[in-house]
């Protein structure tokens, strides 16, 4: 019998504990959030992200930026945060207008306010395996799903179909850290399907609905679907769920799987960031 794994349930858990945590303290976490422009996708998960934290107990901030901000003018407020001791985690929303330099951005960061675990220094801790002060939240929040359901990644045949910075690349740090054997692969890999079939665990995160369909699955794997695709008939992720649900082990639904648990994973980084900047000034 396939199981769903439920990151909705999980995530509300985690929100929870949290919101009980920040109660019982004087002091509260405070989340700055820079986006800049008017993508209508970002709109909502800034939105998100504000009334989850404002739910929890901790005050927010988002600094709004037109879309033909200078990177100067981004960088100007991002330094005014880093400065800021009321400040606890700083959050530049993605993907940015074409003429800013991304990286160039995320870098300025403090690292010790860097909840998305986007610096250099933080990506470097985890691909030593050393503790950075905050981990990337899709790969930290499925690795804590896995946890959740007691499923082993030790010796794991694990095949992520991604690259990125954000999801894919880190994700495989963490899964490589976890002793998996992990496999990286993207869109235009010649034998996707051959290693689709072989896989343990198969994570997918290339932004394409439907694109890991009912023939490339064998063995009962693990399924993790990172993939949020919003199309004129609806919103898919990138497994064809209905096809492939009967062929998984495990599996997440989208929505209600990676999504939540990406927005948890940024309110527990919060917290947690704030437990370390506090012990610093002790």
């Amino acid at each position: 019998m396939t199981i769903i794994l439920d990151g909705k349930k999980l995530s509300n858990k985690i929100i929870e504990n949290l919101k009980q945590e920040t109660e019982n303290s004087s002091k509260k976490p405070k989340l700055a959030v820079i986006i800049v422009g008017d993508n209508p996708a970002s709109q909502i998960y800034v939105k998100n992200k504000q009334k989850q934290a404002e739910y929890i107990g901790y005050e927010s901030l988002v600094i709004p930026l037109p879309k033909d901000a200078t990177e100067e003018n981004i960088l100007e407020h991002i330094y005014i945060l880093n400065e800021d001791t009321n400040v606890t985690a700083i959050l530049v929303q993605l993907p940015l207008p074409e003429h800013i330099n991304k990286q160039k951005i995320l870098e300025a960061i403090d690292p010790v306010k860097d909840v998305d675990g986007f610096t250099s220094y933080n990506f470097g801790r985890l691909a030593l395996n050393y503790t950075p002060y905050a981990y990337p939240c899709t790969p930290k929040g499925i690795i804590r799903l896995l946890d959740e359901y007691k499923i082993d990644l030790d010796g794991k045949k694990a095949l992520v179909i991604g690259r990125s910075n954000i999801v894919g690349k880190p994700l495989a740090l963490f899964l490589q850290n976890r002793n998996a054997t992990v496999t990286m692969a993207n869109s235009h890999t010649q034998n996707l399907k051959e290693l689709s079939r072989n896989a343990e665990i198969i994570i997918s995160a290339v932004g394409k609905p439907n694109f890991i369909t009912a023939d490339y699955i064998e063995n009962k794997p693990v399924i993790i679907d990172v993939g949020i695709n919003r199309t004129p008939t609806g919103l898919y992720g990138d497994v064809d769920y209905n096809n492939v649900f009967e062929k998984a082990s495990y599996i997440t639904p989208v929505p209600g799987g990676v999504g939540p648990m990406t927005i948890a994973m940024l309110m527990e980084n919060t917290y947690e960031l704030f437990k370390i900047q506090r012990s610093l000034i002790m």
